[in-house]
């Protein structure tokens, strides 16, 4: 019987750049230019994950054609264009195309459409979650790879999902076990790097609640990735990198969650990533969690430091934003430490960091951060310090900023405009900024925010007679709380 596999004759060819994609983005940072996409996005209704790295890959030439998702969205951000105008490959010279030219070697071509990977230089662009029911959108032709996985589920009046990962270099059967190693490759790289994004995409609209306990073995199964082995190095980084920032954002949704044990853990792991390979961007990020960790959990000297180090590491990584950022987690350490003085100072050098504007070497995982996470940031540290009016001018700027698509982070910061207004001997515009916390919660599981809210409804009581405010009181009572 013949081998269902056979070596490709055909010769690696280097991605071309799309000159005419980089024109279109003029003087935007990549960052820019993808926040830019995601709100023309939402213009027409389409959910895509774009994000600094995705720009850059259309621009090296890697994505050749994007998947439906995105022609929609670039079409409307361009009318009266079609995809070549915009210098994509047509649709046609590379639709079925499979992963002939990944960057590993050897190259193979699979009987089984079900083992074949997607993560390629000439197929269409895989990583948005495509409907399988869509008669223009054959699934087969833009399978996922086959160490990892996506799974959705709908609950209640929002989605949560969460990213899934196969079984990674474990034999499941005997016909499994006859198969030769799975060494890891291009397409589990991109693959686990769309892990991450979703999970961050997800939590942006919908909080962590409903997301933590399916996304503990997508990290377990990325770990065990590491040890399958990978023909280059490129390769190896990515996944290295992909693991740990896997950990941080299942970390994350641990912290968000109030989970804290859970977090710290996760933090560690990804703190471990980064020393052994060392990853001076991903150690930031860990720290960057660590320190706000910290500071939530009642410890914020540790707070200070983790973001001292912090700062320390993420100096050669030349990014002005994310210095921005830890300086803003080292101003909550002090504000706990009730230290107005090193508040002030540290908030002072965020600004400053802040104004020097983004850049391309903003890391990727950063794209909440905008003024919006500036201003919320810094209420919260007048929050801490006592200084109620103050934090809810920040708070309430935070508010208005945000981008709509960040749905938890607007239900957060007008929770923290609610409870500073209450605290602050202003029962009446609380009751109406908490009303609308309560709206967005039928859209947001959030720990973090129903917390917040509870305390907030605890500070109204003695005014339960004002104006609104009986009618908050009652609609929260009656509001269903997290499990």
């Amino acid at each position: 019987m013949a081998s269902s596999t056979m070596t490709s004759s055909q010769p690696q060819r280097p991605p071309r750049p799309n000159l005419v994609f980089r024109r279109l983005r003029g003087q935007r940072s990549p960052g820019e230019f993808a926040a830019a996409v995601r709100r023309a996005g939402l213009e027409i209704g389409e959910q895509v994950s774009c994000d600094a790295r995705y720009i850059g890959r259309v621009e090296a030439g890697e994505i050749r054609c994007p998947n439906y998702a995105y022609e929609r969205v670039f079409l409307h951000m361009y009318p009266g264009r079609t995809l070549t105008d915009l210098g994509f490959a047509p649709r046609s010279s590379v639709r079925g195309r499979r992963a002939r030219d990944t960057e590993d070697a050897p190259l193979t071509h699979t009987a089984n459409p079900a083992n074949a990977t997607s993560e390629t230089s000439g197929a269409c662009e895989p990583y948005e979650t495509q409907n399988p029911y869509d008669p223009h959108h054959p699934h087969d032709t833009y399978e996922e790879s086959d160490v990892l996985r996506r799974a959705f589920m709908t609950g209640g009046g929002a989605t949560v999902a969460a990213a899934s990962l196969g079984p990674v270099g474990l034999a499941r059967d005997a016909s499994a076990a006859q198969r030769p190693v799975h060494r890891a490759g291009a397409s589990d790289a991109g693959a686990l790097e769309e892990a991450v994004r979703r999970i961050r995409l997800l939590d942006d609209r919908h909080g962590a609640d409903g997301l933590y306990r399916r996304a503990a073995a997508p990290l377990r199964a990325a770990y065990a990735l590491l040890d399958t082995g990978t023909t280059r190095q490129t390769t190896a980084d990515r996944l290295y990198s992909g693991a740990g920032e896997l950990a941080i954002s299942v970390g994350w949704l641990a912290h968000d969650s109030g989970r804290f044990d859970d977090a710290r853990s996760h933090y560690a792991e990804a703190l471990a990533t980064a020393r052994m390979t060392g990853d001076a961007g991903l150690e930031a990020h860990a720290f960057c969690n660590t320190a706000f960790l910290a500071r939530d959990a009642g410890r914020p000297r540790e707070a200070v430091r983790a973001a001292q180090a912090a700062q320390r590491v993420a100096r050669p990584v030349g990014s002005a934003r994310l210095m921005s950022l830890l300086a803003l987690r080292e101003a909550g350490g002090w504000a706990g430490l009730a230290d107005r003085v090193g508040c002030e100072q540290a908030l002072a050098r965020a600004q400053a960091f802040f104004e020097r504007g983004p850049s391309d070497a903003d890391p990727e995982w950063m794209s909440f951060y905008g003024e919006a996470e500036l201003e919320g940031l810094e209420a919260q540290c007048w929050s801490t310090l006592g200084d109620w009016p103050r934090a809810a001018r920040h708070a309430r700027r935070a508010a208005e900023l945000q981008d709509p698509h960040f749905t938890r982070n607007i239900a957060l910061y007008t929770a923290e405009l609610a409870d500073d207004l209450a605290r602050g001997g202003r029962p009446d515009e609380a009751a109406v900024a908490g009303m609308r916390v309560l709206d967005l919660l039928e859209e947001v599981q959030s720990s973090r925010v129903q917390t917040m809210l509870a305390a907030t409804a605890r500070v109204m009581l003695p005014h339960r007679r004002a104006s609104g405010v009986s009618a908050f009181l009652e609609r929260h009572a009656s509001s269903p709380r997290m499990a």
